[in-house]
């Protein structure tokens, strides 16, 4: 009988010597200081962020409503105007897609994308603060890139990031990672944990632009009475809400109210007209 000896060749420990410092260097913390596996760096995150949001203008129907734009463009920019410029986004770009979908995105290298849809469920500027909120922490807490690599390591065919968004063996695979699903199937979903630090950290930074944060209950309740029992809304297929989701934010309002209150006395008053 040979001996099998590619366990121990020199060519494989050098191999897994290289992945564990791979592995090693690219560990990371969120913001709340939860481990992160991170295998791209910022600026493949942004390269693909922007492809990505490229891609989709080119298959959604951009709204041409001057009205809603300016709405939503107003609500964004209160709330991007939050975010700490350590994390190096100094422009945001923001555009609204003319469907009738429930959902709301916001990808790596300041990309905000929002479906009509969604302002028939976001009854107001709170609400639609919120769901932004939430979007851009995905971002800011690097959700995708976590994401990403998680796909990556776990092989689902994701080519290296820096493979062009172009080819279509890879586009969808890679759009689907970053959460937008046209054209693609089942988006990957976010997990329990990051949807939490979303929760946690949107509504914080919502909270710190003006808007009120009492406004998440009613919006999640808005969105399971939207999921009308069978067909939820694209928003709800990755952003489950549920009975502990509305009581973990109603935990939340003792710490995030007086963020609010502060902002209005520092002037921060959002009034931005649906």
């Amino acid at each position: 009988m040979v001996k099998d000896t590619s366990m121990t060749s020199p060519l494989f420990k050098l191999g897994l010597a290289a992945l564990c410092s791979t592995l090693l260097a690219s560990c990371a913390q969120s913001p709340t200081g939860r481990s992160q596996m991170l295998l791209f760096s910022p600026q493949q995150m942004n390269q693909l962020g922007a492809d990505s949001f490229e891609q989709m203008k080119k298959q959604e129907k951009v709204s041409k409503d001057a009205r809603m734009n300016a709405y939503v463009s107003c609500v964004a920019k209160a709330v991007t105007a939050q975010v700490p410029a350590s994390y190096g986004i100094t422009s945001w770009e923001v555009v609204v897609f003319d469907s009738k979908q429930v959902n709301a995105f916001a990808l790596p290298g300041g990309k905000i994308g929002v479906y009509s849809g969604l302002l028939k469920v976001a009854k107001n500027q709170d609400q639609l603060a919120t769901v932004i909120g939430h979007e851009l922490t995905h971002v800011l807490a690097q959700h995708s890139n976590e994401r990403l690599s998680r796909s990556q390591l776990t092989g689902l065919g994701l080519a290296a990031a820096d493979i062009a968004m172009g080819s279509s063996e890879y586009r969808g695979a890679t759009m689907a990672a970053l959460g937008l699903g046209v054209e693609v199937g089942v988006m990957l979903p976010y997990g329990r944990t990051q949807e939490s630090e979303a929760d946690r950290l949107g509504l914080e930074l919502m909270a710190r632009a003006g808007f009120n944060p009492a406004e998440a209950i009613p919006l999640w309740q808005n969105m399971s009475a939207a999921a009308g029992g069978n067909t939820p809304p694209k928003l709800l297929s990755t952003h489950p809400s549920n009975e502990n989701r509305i009581a973990e934010l109603q935990a939340q309002q003792a710490y995030v109210l007086p963020l609010f209150k502060q902002a209005r006395a520092n002037g921060l008053v959002p009034q931005c007209k649906a």
